[in-house]
């Protein structure tokens, strides 16, 4: 069977679920292609890449936000029709998609069958928790962006049918978590301007923050900012008293997997992460609205909390991918 396994490439979690995916899909002695895009992606996968294309990507702001200015000034139309015709999906027997918009778009007007593998999937499924305040227009991008025709879904717990617990990454899984006296921070939607004036405020407190700002370390009296490598992100996380991150996905489901404190800051307009920090709650994970200084008191309630929440992530990829192919070769 020739399958394509296509990933997105904007931010860091679809590529580090990856490096997972991939080694078990291999397993099955498939005939396997990757296919990546996206341009905001600060990791690699030590996987070869049968095509690497621009694709459709969100660019990070410095405020909390999605900055919608320079993600249209990169969303060339007529490149990104381009790159759609230029995949051959019709070569493949099976296309797998981890939210990567040039593939699932190349099916859908093809009128290939593709299998949605992603996060996605589930904060799309109606049994998983939703924010208050409804968002058509989020939604609308959410449903859209990478059509597929059948969802498996991954979520902080298995919320419904084909819903399944986290995939934690084997780094994290086989490292031994110990508790330091820092707190890990990455929030890429907010400046490192920002990020220190806000941290600045808990003086008592060594935080160290992993930038998509800053290529240069730097190092200040109880901060640090450091660039984005596997290697020291996942250190650092494992030895971390607790982390402060933006609400997404793969980065949250391994500061609980690993048991550290966690608190999450959802990126503002970006309707996938309302429903993470929905979800969250549900756990009971503090959420805050934005890194502003009118936060910086829960912040320190945060600090000063003992409180952890519990789960169990058991690695079930093999089974997942292998439910995946049974129910793709059946259909």
């Amino acid at each position: 069977m020739k399958v394509l396994y296509a990933i997105q490439g904007t931010g860091n979690g679809h590529l580090s679920r990856a490096r997972d995916v991939i080694p078990a899909l291999q397993k099955k002695g498939l005939e396997l292609d990757i296919l990546v895009s996206g341009i905001q992606a600060d990791i690699q996968i030590p996987h070869s890449v049968k095509y690497q294309l621009q694709g459709l990507s969100f660019i990070f702001g410095k405020q909390g936000n999605v900055n919608l200015w320079r993600t249209y000034l990169k969303s060339n139309a007529a490149r990104l029709q381009r790159e759609i015709k230029s995949v051959p999906i019709e070569d493949y027997d099976l296309v797998i998609n981890d939210f990567e918009p040039v593939s699932a778009w190349a099916c859908k007007l093809k009128n290939k069958p593709s299998i949605s593998f992603s996060h996605q999937a589930a904060v799309l499924s109606p049994n998983s928790p939703k924010p208050d305040k409804n968002d058509l227009m989020g939604k609308f991008i959410l449903k859209n962006y990478a059509p597929t025709t059948q969802q498996y879904g991954l979520h902080f717990r298995a919320y419904g049918d084909r819903i399944y617990t986290p995939i934690i990454r084997q780094d994290i899984r086989t490292a031994e978590a110990k508790e330091g006296n820092h707190y890990t921070v990455y929030l890429p939607s907010y400046s490192d301007g920002r990020i220190l004036k806000t941290l600045s405020e808990i003086s008592n407190i060594k935080w160290e923050v992993f930038s998509k700002h800053n290529k240069v370390e730097f190092f200040g009296k109880n901060i640090s900012i450091r660039p984005i490598t596997n290697e020291a992100f996942v250190n650092s996380m494992v030895t971390a008293k607790g982390i402060l991150c933006g609400a997404g996905f793969e980065t949250p489901a391994e500061a609980l997997y690993l048991g550290k404190k966690l608190m999450v800051i959802p990126m503002k307009g970006q309707y996938e992460q309302q429903c993470n920090s929905a979800a969250l709650k549900e756990l009971g994970i503090p959420v805050i609205k934005s890194l502003k200084n009118k936060h910086v008191d829960k912040l320190r309630e945060w600090v000063d909390s003992e409180a952890k929440i519990e789960v169990d992530y058991p690695d079930i990829t093999e089974q997942i991918i292998d439910q995946l192919l049974e129910e793709a070769v059946l259909g």
